[in-house]
């Protein structure tokens, strides 16, 4: 099978880092197509960054399923666009906050979500309440911008572990939940060190894709996710107007 994972910033290392997490959970048989959005910003910190994001995420979205991808993958743990592109999409897409927390429901009861930046902290804690894991899920920030986490001179990592011990500790977390695609080749290594399970949210979503693809199914297409009625869009937008995105 084909997989779709869309990078949505512009930031090709960091799509990179995702491509090796998402390969190595696949299947033999899983092809994945890891791609970077070509327009919007360089990392998605707080709901701006996001809302110019989804743009570039549709186009890929769409050429994507059109080039044969039997599912999509959005590798932000904001979700990015994933309403808009489950509408757009004839295929099954699935963002990486929902598949982790799906998966770490499975394997702990508590658990807590250490994210990047303290801005992103409350919009993760929105899609909790929204994916119904608010009674069991904490969300934490390591106060730490998302490119740093590939700079080898920044102090990153040691102010992500810092936050996992306190999440341990004070949360009484059984499970912690890598809250950033940027993290994605970090969860083995964690894991070991804190002895816990550590779940990266690129890596459970390519899972869940396969499993989706393996039982034919996809997004309904009626109610909420009934394909865009036909409209013309303007100015900028006017390539995204419902059926020419799709078609182009």
């Amino acid at each position: 099978m084909r997989i779709l994972v869309v990078n949505p910033n512009t930031t090709a290392s960091m799509t990179a880092t995702i491509a090796d997490a998402a390969m190595r959970a696949a299947n033999a048989g899983t092809k994945v197509d890891a791609v970077t959005s070509s327009m919007g910003p360089v990392s998605i910190e707080g709901y701006y960054d996001e809302a110019f994001a989804v743009p570039g995420l549709l186009m890929e979205i769409a050429k994507g399923e059109r080039s044969g991808a039997q599912a999509a993958i959005i590798a932000c743990f904001d979700d990015t666009g994933l309403d808009a592109a489950r509408a757009l999409a004839n295929i099954p897409v699935i963002g990486i906050c929902e598949a982790a927390l799906a998966t770490t429901a499975f394997i702990a009861q508590r658990f807590t979500i250490v994210t990047t930046m303290e801005r992103s902290r409350l919009p993760l804690e929105h899609l909790v309440h929204r994916y119904g894991m608010a009674g069991r899920c904490k969300v934490r920030a390591a106060d730490i911008p998302v490119l740093s986490l590939e700079d080898p001179n920044s102090n990153a990592r040691d102010r992500l572990r810092n936050e996992i011990a306190s999440a341990l500790r004070d949360d009484k977390a059984e499970a912690i939940v890598l809250g950033c695609a940027g993290m994605a080749d970090l969860a083995a290594r964690l894991a070991a060190e804190f002895a816990v399970p550590v779940v990266d949210g690129v890596a459970a979503a390519v899972k869940q894709a396969e499993a989706l693809v393996s039982l034919g199914l996809s997004t309904a297409k009626r109610g909420a996710y009934a394909s865009p009625i036909a409209k013309p869009y303007k100015g900028l937008l006017e390539a995204f107007a419902p059926g020419k995105l799709a078609a182009s």
